[in-house]
């Protein structure tokens, strides 16, 4: 009897076949794609993987380019996409292996999409409708191997289901939107351009467009605040007055005239202290919010490392959404192997008489919260080591004792004005030094004083204010708010906002809606509301939820949407033409934003656009031919930063490359910072071995370093040779 163990990815293939093993590995390779053949207890195994998805939705009768369409099928991936052709060798090594196999065992990630993958792989290639089930958490050789040994009969079907709908409706909701948009503006303008929208990406930059509007509209209004200023013990403190704001002038005036030149004192001092409970173990929510305020990391990022994180062992599975940490994780197992790296906090935690984690109420059934398995990473540098501290910090945190602040408060009494200040001290650090450097709480003590304690040389100061609008998203908060509202899943709302970017919807860190996103969304609400309707795709996200209960079945949801699209796209094409025209009208607003880079300094009346010629992109005058100036663009992807050059005044550019970092440039081709990004390319050049430079005096290879002044080259055997030179065509 021969097992097919299927797994999600390659990484982890090779980490369940070394789990499982009883003796020496057998590692084969058929084109390039690895598989292992082993024994267990006397059984045959044979351990494959796939990578992501090997299957895909696609139509099914594909004719002319029309919509609504629902006639869908699943096919290999690399047979729809060409970008996806490197899925078939690993599907060519599954169906070969398959046949050899009496028995299946789905090992992919036990989630919603790892159920998909494996289910399609099964019904497809094993023609097999079921199988057992290993279900983990971690990839540590203990927990595969404890996850073999107590393998569940029969994969979720219900799961798998819930899986293939969500695929096939963001299909029919995808394919159809994307189509109908272009098309309306194919139809009225016979311009082509492809648009695109999505069950959720409709929804969510709606969310976008209502606070952009907010922000666009607001109108600042004035206020006033009233402060005392004065020396206590010898310090300065600014107390405001408890009746702040005013919005009435008057009033604050009526108070300096009343205060003037009358003394102040302490009149009530209050102290309350309170605890500061520990934090909840992550979600993957959670960690994308912290991750982006201590890291700067966008949560596409921070679920891209945390997966590689989980894949090489060193944290459980990300996509969850639980604050829970469940009794069955060793947790002083866990503790002593981080004690190599950690080990003042872990010496700490062991000496507890009882390890009880601070959880919260948010549960997952498939996944605990995410927490470090022990394993020390060896090769972690940069955001992916700090992101993997902050995990691990974070578990110490949820069995740390409750930190102790205490809050103190003055009154200040000037002519029966009350005025108050309040400074918070940390008493007990508590979890706080758990957290490490993450524990950022600032703490304010104010001067010593009693009551009847006079502020010296005190005067009353009026501020005047104005209302300020609504913060705008960010990615981390717009993640927070799709959850908060039910719109995508976890494991897709990152992607979801990078799609919003990639598409040009949306720009800057502080999410600004562009005008292409602004008038599409406006388009939309003003002619077909319904492509924007968050009560609808909310009530889709529930319907799939309830069909791992049993509630609903995949048929019924799919049939339900067509239904509601069916009449969304009757709707729509009614105003087609409408649509259509202002969709082109806003994308070539849009071009001409994207293109103008800033004003021309040679004639200085027009502005410098991107032009396209018959060798490519190149950069004009707007005001040809009265102005002639013409200049090069790099082979790259060229996008305004809205910046103009210190030393020449012409506009700066960004230059993105494929596999290097985004770049700065000056257009101006005779412009000094040039030499700079001369020397940069020739840095590039050295660092990847393209250019080999060997040292003139002792043989080794030189290598690119940096000082204060720039780059340079210098010998790698430093300090034996201590031989340098500069970058590019300069002076030794």
């Amino acid at each position: 009897m021969t097992t097919l163990i299927i797994t999600e990815k390659p990484s982890v293939s090779f980490k369940i076949a070394e789990a499982l093993s009883d003796k020496k590995l057998e590692k084969k390779v058929i084109n390039k794609v690895s598989y292992y053949e082993l024994e267990h207890n006397n059984e045959k195994i044979i351990v494959v993987c796939a990578v992501g998805h090997l299957y895909t939705v696609r139509e099914k009768d594909k004719k002319a380019w029309t919509y609504p369409v629902f006639s869908t099928e699943w096919k290999p991936t690399y047979e729809v996409s060409k970008s996806a052709a490197f899925t078939k060798p690993y599907l060519d090594v599954i169906k070969k292996v398959a046949s050899k196999a009496d028995k299946f065992v789905v090992a992919c990630d036990w989630d919603i999409e790892g159920e998909v993958i494996g289910y399609n792989i099964l019904r497809f290639v094993c023609k097999k409708e079921d199988a057992k089930r290993m279900q983990y958490s971690t990839t540590t050789a203990e927990d595969l191997l404890n996850s073999y040994e107590h393998v569940v009969n029969h994969i979720d079907k219900r799961l798998a289901e819930s899986g293939l709908t969500r695929h096939e409706l963001d299909w029919d909701y995808g394919i159809n939107l994307s189509r109908a948009l272009t098309l309306s503006i194919k139809n009225a303008t016979g311009m082509f351009k492809i648009m695109s929208s999505g069950r959720v990406q409709g929804p969510a930059l709606h969310i976008l467009y209502k606070r952009e509007l907010e922000i666009q509209k607001f109108k600042p209004e004035p206020y006033w605040e009233t402060a005392i200023q004065g020396m206590l013990d010898n310090k300065k403190i600014e107390a405001f007055h408890k009746k702040n704001p005013f919005t009435n002038k008057k009033e604050a005036d009526s108070i300096l005239v009343s205060t003037k030149r009358k003394k102040a004192f302490i009149s009530k001092i209050t102290k309350r202290e309170f605890k500061q409970e520990p934090l909840l173990p992550f979600d993957l929510t959670s960690l994308q919010l912290e991750a982006y305020r201590q890291l700067g990391l966008s949560p596409r990022v921070t679920l891209e490392l945390a997966q590689m994180l989980y894949v090489n062992s060193y944290i459980s599975y990300p996509r969850t959404s639980s604050q829970k940490l469940p009794s069955s994780i060793d947790y002083k197992k866990i503790l002593k192997k981080l004690s190599k790296e950690f080990s003042k906090e872990t010496a700490f935690l062991l000496k507890k008489s009882t390890l009880k984690p601070t959880e919260g109420a948010k549960t997952d059934p498939a996944h605990p919260a995410i927490y470090p398995t022990g394993e020390i990473p060896t090769k972690l540098e940069g955001k992916a080591h700090l992101l993997y501290e902050l995990i691990v910090r974070r578990f110490f945190v949820c069995f740390g004792d409750p930190a102790l602040r205490e809050t103190v408060s003055y009154e200040v009494n000037c002519n029966n004005e009350l005025f108050s200040i309040s400074g918070t001290v940390t008493k007990e650090l508590g979890w706080h030094i758990l957290y490490g450097k993450f524990a950022k709480f600032k703490d304010e003590e104010l001067p010593k004083a009693k009551e009847n304690d006079e502020l010296k040389n005190s005067k009353v100061v009026l501020y005047n204010k104005e209302t300020q609008p609504p913060k705008r998203y960010t990615e981390a908060s717009l993640i927070k708010e799709l959850e908060k509202e039910n719109l995508g899943t976890k494991a897709t709302r990152a992607e979801i906002v990078s799609t919003l970017y990639d598409r040009d919807y949306i720009t800057e860190k502080n999410i600004q809606v562009t005008n292409l996103g602004m008038k599409t969304t406006e388009t939309l609400k003003k002619y077909c509301p319904e492509i924007l309707d968050e009560q609808l795709t909310r009530k889709f996200e529930e319907e799939m939820e309830e069909i791992r209960e049993g509630k609903f079945t995949k048929d019924q949801v799919l049939d339900e949407a067509k239904k509601e699209l069916t009449k969304i796209f009757d709707h729509f094409k009614k105003n087609e033409k409408k649509i259509g025209e202002a969709l082109s009208e806003a994308t070539k607003e849009t071009r001409t934003i994207e293109n103008t880079l800033g004003p021309c300094p040679k004639c200085k009346e027009g502005n410098l656009m991107i032009k396209r010629g018959k060798f490519g992109f190149f950069v004009a005058c707007s005001k040809y031919p009265d102005c002639k100036i013409t200049l090069k663009l790099p082979k790259a992807l060229i996008k305004n930063t809205g910046k103009l050059c210190e030393k020449c005044n012409y506009p700066i550019i960004l230059v993105i490359r494929k596999g290097r970092r985004p770049q700065e440039i000056c257009l101006n081709p005779e412009c000094p910072t040039r030499n700079d990004e001369e020397q940069n390319k020739e840095a590039e050049k050295i660092n990847s071995g393209e250019i080999k430079k060997v040292c003139p005096k002792c043989g080794s290879p030189m290598v690119v370093r940096s000082s204060f002044y720039g780059k340079f080259l210098a010998c790698s055997s430093y300090p034996k040779c201590r031989y340098i030179e500069k970058i590019g065509n300069q002076a030794k």
